[in-house]
């Protein structure tokens, strides 16, 4: 029973670190994003005051 349980929580905390560096990829992601975002808006906008 100890050896389910210590095997129950490994599992557990391997998975949580695992979800973190998901979770911060995708935050590294969406930044990125939103950079290309911003440069493309900045084009656009000095085409349109051009």
């Amino acid at each position: 029973m100890k050896h389910l349980l210590a095997f129950l929580l490994l599992a557990i905390a391997t998975t949580g670190l695992t979800a973190c560096n998901t979770i911060k990829g995708v935050g590294e992601d969406v930044s990125a994003g939103g950079r290309d975002l911003t440069k493309a808006a900045g084009a656009v906008e000095r085409k349109i005051q051009n």
